[in-house]
């Protein structure tokens, strides 16, 4: 039976800041680029009933999706932003998502299927509404009043941990690094209403902890700092464009350079491994980028790793920062930052444990780039399970180029 809901999304600026940056460099170097994307749930064994039955409502919000445009004082706010250029605003005025480029379907095995196939400079923009519809379209069905109760309740733990970690910041000496929290649960969110009232609350109980997030529409909103830089679908196009691939991460690095030109200073490390990247990561891109992102694997290993590596290149850690990503809650976050705080500055981007904690389980969804110009693209994550591709081929010839070891 098909459920009619009011529009999901209805702002194009309901988005992750990092799709706008992808978007800025993509349309400014390599407007051509095809890619193809597709959606899995990473835990669709443990799902209350199959995502399948969503499917007559999703294509409801993607056909509103699909009529948005930017308004005008949306507009305004992204002009206000130092990293967005002139032209690409221009670019975004006229901008609207095309329909034709995302289908939804289910499999012999009854599961959900979407599949984006277009232009990368309209199918990246689909992937954070996509995902946040089909999480509040799943969860709406299993929401009632004790469910937000308990999300309350949850929210009100967090606050309280927040004070009490500002109290311990507040007796930090000038020169230790603060502890610094932002919200990146746009894609994993119980619902759009709470993600807002989970953010407004957080930022207002701690402004100097929680004082970013990754949605631009909150960011404009709430008078926040929009956060984000690039994703895996960024540096893993680069596999497809016209380098070697050996060369692939660099290549990546180097347009996201002369894009940004020191702005936007956070590498991503995962997407061959973080060993493979810091053999690319040499003296000239450690200078240029400001730190580096953690999204998979051992987050201590990581870090140690990252920091020895800028020892090897005789640059000081405490002027480099690393933000983490994965998996994380306030008491993970607060660890790592205690750990690392006196050798290198930390952040942190927690998501489905700020927006999506009701007592519920999550659903694992991702819509991941696995094509690009016709060739399979991949990811080797430092985590197992994470890697996306159904081209055991090309996987084999990724892990030997970057000399990558099969996981056990």
């Amino acid at each position: 039976m098909t459920v009619t809901y009011a529009p999901i999304i209805t702002s194009l600026l309901d988005n992750d800041l990092y799709k706008f940056t992808m978007l800025q460099a993509m349309l400014h170097q390599f407007p051509q680029t095809h890619g193809v994307y597709r959606f899995r749930c990473r835990n669709n064994k443990d799902t209350a009933y199959p995502l399948a039955d969503i499917k007559a409502s999703l294509e409801q919000q993607l056909d509103s999706l699909c009529e948005l445009r930017f308004l005008e004082d949306e507009l305004e706010y992204l002009r206000g932003l130092r990293f967005i250029r002139s032209d690409f605003v221009d670019y975004l005025e006229l901008f609207q998502l095309k329909r034709r480029f995302i289908t939804v379907s289910t499999d012999s095995k009854g599961r959900l299927c979407i599949d984006i196939e277009g232009p990368m400079i309209q199918a990246m923009f689909f992937e954070v509404f996509v995902l946040a519809i089909v999480n509040e379209l799943y969860f709406n069905a299993l929401s009632d009043p004790s469910v937000i109760k308990e999300g309350q309740r949850r929210l009100d733990a967090k606050v309280a941990l927040l004070h009490n970690y500002a109290i311990e910041q507040a007796q930090y000496s000038h020169d230790t690094p603060p502890f610094i929290v932002a919200d990146f649960g746009t894609r994993r969110r119980f619902s759009k209403a709470w993600q807002a009232h989970v953010v407004e609350t957080l930022h207002k109980a701690a402004p100097k902890i929680v004082g970013g997030t990754s949605n631009v529409y909150l960011a404009k909103e709430l008078g926040m700092t929009p956060i984000g830089t690039m994703a895996h679908e960024f540096m893993q196009a680069f596999q497809a464009l016209d380098v070697r691939l050996r060369d692939s991460q660099k290549a990546a690095l180097e347009a996201w350079v002369h894009e940004y030109r020191g702005d936007l200073g956070i590498a991503l490390t995962d997407v061959v491994g973080m060993d493979a990247f810091l053999r690319d990561f040499d003296l000239y891109f450690a200078k240029l980028f400001d730190g580096l992102r953690h999204d998979s694997g051992d987050p201590y290993i990581w870090g140690d790793k990252a920091i020895t590596h800028y020892k090897k290149l005789k640059i000081d850690p405490k002027t480099k920062i690393l933000t983490f990503s994965d998996g994380l809650n306030l008491n993970k976050a607060w660890e790592l930052h205690q750990y690392f705080k006196d050798r290198i500055k930390t952040s942190f981007g927690i998501g489905t444990n700020l927006t999506n904690d009701m007592g519920i389980t999550p659903i694992n969804i991702v819509l991941k780039l696995v094509e690009c110009n016709g060739q399979p693209v991949a990811k080797l994550s430092d985590s197992p399970g994470k890697t996306m591709i159904n081209n055991d081929t090309y996987l084999a010839y990724l892990r030997q180029v970057f000399e990558v070891d099969e996981p056990e």
